[in-house]
């Protein structure tokens, strides 16, 4: 009782009051504020998982991160700091480039006036170690395309399907349609791996899933990622905060809060 924790939870997270599993919560890290709490868990848990459990990172080696300025790819661009010497490939909208450079990207692509894969492959001919996919569809195929011999795909993501603020029947069909798939016998003959990812039914991973937060928690605490928090919204505000992701403007993590923080406490922290 009285212990400050960070919680995981599929769902029914934006109220006041919740009601989690123990083993669904862990402590926070000295120096933390709620807000970075909040934008911890399932961001860097995630990139984490995608980069170092199933991607294997390693010196030297290259990684492309799509959406490389949400809450994702700022985890994963942090964590990819953690190994010596590895090169950050990540699209985003043009606007945010000179943030990504700042925070480790070495190229940047506007994937809205380029094709990537062409990019990417004009600085790295054989394309990359890695790729992060959170897009699906036709995306997935140029992905496995990038990869170089011993690469490894790591899809977790549709965000094909969200082309607006209401569904897409056409977008969904077009993504059902183009989705990646291989065999077991072609991917013998490619040296490439190909992973899935959903956080979400870790559940009952208990062990797993805390070792990780334990890593998270202990790079945190040595200064060496540290959540990205692109706006605060209270609740009554939850439209406005989802047409800033919608639109696309965020540069790291929206957070949710109660209640809007009150002015006399902005004032004293000034």
């Amino acid at each position: 009782v009285g212990d400050k924790v960070m919680v995981l939870a599929r769902s029914g997270l934006w109220q006041e009051v919740v009601n989690v599993p123990a083993s669904q919560t862990f402590l926070m890290p000295e120096g933390m504020s709620f807000e970075e709490a909040a934008a911890l868990l399932v961001n860097y848990i995630t990139a984490y998982m995608i980069l170092f459990d199933f991607g294997n990172l390693r010196p030297n080696q290259s990684v492309l991160i799509h959406m490389a300025a949400g809450g994702v790819g700022t985890a994963a661009i942090q964590l990819c700091k953690t190994v010596e010497n590895v090169t950050i490939f990540g699209t985003a909208s043009a606007s945010k480039h000179d943030s990504l450079k700042e925070s480790g990207v070495a190229y940047p692509i506007d994937y809205r006036t380029m094709d990537y894969a062409e990019e990417v492959r004009k600085i790295s001919p054989k394309g990359v170690d890695i790729v992060l996919d959170p897009l699906g569809g036709s995306d997935t195929s140029k992905a496995f395309n990038l990869l170089k011999p011993m690469g490894k795909l790591i899809t977790y993501g549709l965000a094909n399907l969200l082309t607006g603020q209401k569904k897409n029947l056409m977008a969904m069909a077009k993504t059902w349609w183009n989705q990646f798939s291989i065999n077991a016998l072609q991917l013998l003959h490619h040296n490439k791996a190909v992973c899935g990812y959903h956080l979400g039914y870790m559940d009952e991973e208990f062990e797993l899933v805390g070792g990780v937060v334990a890593k998270l928690v202990n790079l945190y605490s040595q200064g060496k990622i540290k959540p990205k928090i692109d706006s605060v919204w209270p609740f009554d505000q939850v439209a406005d905060a989802m047409r800033q992701m919608q639109e696309k403007k965020n540069v790291g993590k929206v957070i949710l809060v109660p209640e809007a923080p009150k002015e006399e406490s902005k004032k004293e922290e000034n």
